[in-house]
C-alpha cells in the first residue's frame, strides 16, 4: 500500500498548493469564518475532508493505514434559543498488514453520528456548549474495518473563544447494545481537548489530543495533532486548506506508533 499512500499524499499536497496558488484571500470576514471553524457547534455548514496517514501498526509494526474522514457538520435551528448540530464521521479506509497475515483491506468503516443541542446565543460567561447523543453505526464493509456492533451514548462539547483563541474539549462515551455476539463489546471513551489560535488574516494553528480509552481492553490511544490551516476563497467558495503532523504518545500494542500525517480540505457554507 506504500505506493498508494505516497500517491495519495502527493496528490493532496499538490491540490493544496494548487488551490493556494489560484485562490484569492477572503475579505475581512475570513478570520471570523476561520474562527467559527474552530467551534464544533458553530451555526455554519461545513464539509471537511480529513486525510490521515499512520504507520508502524501491529505487533511487528509493519502495517500502515490511510483514512479519509468525510465529516459534514449541519446546524438545524430548532427555535430562537436552540440549535441542533449534526456532526457525522464517515471513514473510508485503506490499510495493509495491521497484524501478521491480515493482508489488505479497503472500504467503508463504521459511521459515528453525533447530535449536539446547543444554545443559539453565547451567554455572559462566554462559554459555548452542546450536549446530546452519539451513535455508532456498523457500516464497515469488512470485518477488519468494523466493530460490527451498534452503539450509543452521551456526547458533550464545552469551549470558549477570546480574541483569536479557542480552547475547550469534546468528549463522548459509547456502549454497544446490539450486533454480532461473537465480537467484543464496545465501551469506549473519547476525549479531545483542543487549543487553537486564529490570526487576523485567517491562519489558524491548532493543537489537540484525540484520546480514546477502551474500557474492555483497558488501553489508551493518544494521538497528538499539530495542524496549520488557511482560509481562502476559490471563486466565491470559502475553503480552509490545512495540514500537519501527529505523534502517538500512547497506543495499543496493535495500534499505530511514532509519527503520522494529516491533510484537511474544508468547504464552508456560511449563511
Amino acid at each position: 500500500m506504500s505506493r498508494v499512500v505516497q500517491a495519495g499524499l502527493a496528490g493532496i499536497t499538490a491540490l493544496v498548493w494548487a488551490c493556494t496558488a489560484d485562490a484569492q484571500e477572503a475579505g475581512h470576514d475570513s478570520a471570523d469564518l476561520a474562527k467559527k471553524l474552530s467551534n464544533p457547534v458553530a451555526a455554519m455548514i461545513s464539509v471537511p475532508f480529513q486525510f490521515n496517514y499512520d504507520s508502524d501498526i501491529g505487533p511487528e509494526r509493519d502495517g500502515e493505514k490511510l483514512q479519509l474522514n468525510f465529516q459534514p457538520v449541519v446546524p438545524i435551528p430548532l427555535n430562537d434559543d436552540w440549535n441542533m448540530i449534526s456532526r457525522t464521521i464517515v471513514p473510508i479506509i485503506d490499510q495493509d498488514d495491521i497484524f501478521p497475515g491480515a493482508g489488505s483491506q479497503f472500504g467503508l468503516g463504521d459511521i459515528t453520528q453525533s447530535l449536539f443541542f446547543s444554545p443559539s446565543q453565547v451567554g455572559e460567561s462566554g462559554i459555548i456548549w452542546g450536549l446530546g447523543p452519539a451513535f455508532l453505526v456498523p457500516t464497515g464493509t469488512d470485518e477488519l474495518l468494523s466493530a460490527e456492533k451498534w452503539g450509543a451514548g452521551p456526547t458533550l462539547v464545552v469551549l470558549r473563544q477570546s480574541g483569536g483563541w479557542t480552547y475547550g474539549a469534546l468528549m463522548n462515551h459509547i456502549w454497544s447494545f446490539a450486533g454480532d455476539n461473537d465480537r467484543d463489546d464496545v465501551s469506549a471513551t473519547f476525549l479531545q481537548p483542543f487549543l487553537s489560535y486564529t490570526t487576523h488574516n485567517a491562519w489558524t494553528v491548532g493543537l489537540n489530543a484525540e484520546s480514546s480509552y477502551d474500557w474492555e481492553a483497558e488501553q489508551w490511544s493518544v494521538p497528538i495533532n499539530l495542524t496549520v490551516s488557511k482560509l481562502v476563497t476559490i471563486g466565491h467558495q470559502p475553503v480552509s486548506l490545512g495540514g500537519g503532523v501527529r505523534y502517538w504518545a500512547d497506543s495499543t500494542d496493535g495500534g499505530p506508533h511514532g509519527f503520522g500525517a494529516r491533510a484537511i480540505i474544508t468547504f464552508l457554507f456560511p449563511e
